[in-house]
């Protein structure tokens, strides 16, 4: 203990004595007059990048907000069902291709990819629709599920069956409420009977019949359910 704190008061002295500090400042002003070039690079590649950062989200900031006022009379045209207009555009207004093209990595072509990609499952282009839907994401739980849903459809048209029952099922899971995911589960069960998962579709028109029987589905669920335990039995 004694020599802790012996040891301890001589570096106070040294600390406090004059030629002691001064000769620690001349080091390191030494260094820095050795090291100057060095740490100059390394301020300036701090600046640069901080600086990059900064225009980076500005300007996305900035090409958002054009790409979603320009992306309004799309929304428009997809509305009316003018969905030729909606994708390219009238001549005057950006259709929703243009915007994917023109403003990438924005909110704006996030969605317009989610707009293209329902269009092409409503042409019955399924691949094309599937690599839009697949470039869309959403905070928005009710359209995630929806985009699960139309990824499923279209993988299920492509006979990718394994795949849309995957997506059916995220989309059944995704912020479950009585409007939707019932609609969801009765896809689900349709895709996991083609993969001839008799089983698994029972259980999926079963959870409709005891969770949500007030929805549409529900009918179609008893039916559907009572058949496939008939060919179970066989």
């Amino acid at each position: 203990m004694a020599t802790k704190q012996s040891k301890k008061a001589d570096q106070n002295q040294l600390l406090e004595n004059p030629e002691v500090i001064a000769e620690r400042i001349g080091r390191g002003e030494a260094f820095l007059k050795q090291n100057s070039k060095v740490l100059a690079g390394v301020i300036a590649a701090a600046v640069i990048l901080i600086g990059g950062i900064l225009f980076f989200q500005i300007n996305n900031q900035n090409q958002n907000e054009k790409a979603q006022a320009e992306m309004f009379q799309a929304v428009y045209f997809f509305e009316q069902d003018s969905v030729e207009f909606a994708l390219n555009g009238d001549g005057i207004n950006k259709g929703f291709l243009s915007i994917v093209e023109d403003y990438p990595r924005t909110d704006a072509a996030n969605l317009a990819n989610f707009y293209i990609g329902s269009i092409y499952l409503s042409q019955k282009k399924f691949q094309e629709a599937l690599t839009h839907l697949e470039e869309f994401s959403a905070d928005d739980y009710l359209v995630q599920a929806k985009a699960y849903s139309l990824i499923g459809d279209a993988n299920l048209e492509l006979g990718n069956v394994d795949i849309a029952i995957s997506n059916y099922t995220k989309a059944a899971r995704t912020n479950e409420n009585k409007y939707m995911t019932p609609k969801y589960l009765a896809k689900l069960a349709v895709a996991q009977e083609e993969a001839g998962k008799v089983q698994d579709a029972i259980k999926t028109y079963a959870e409709i019949e005891e969770k949500y029987y007030e929805s549409f589905e529900y009918a179609a669920a008893r039916k559907h359910k009572a058949r496939l335990e008939g060919l179970a039995a066989k």
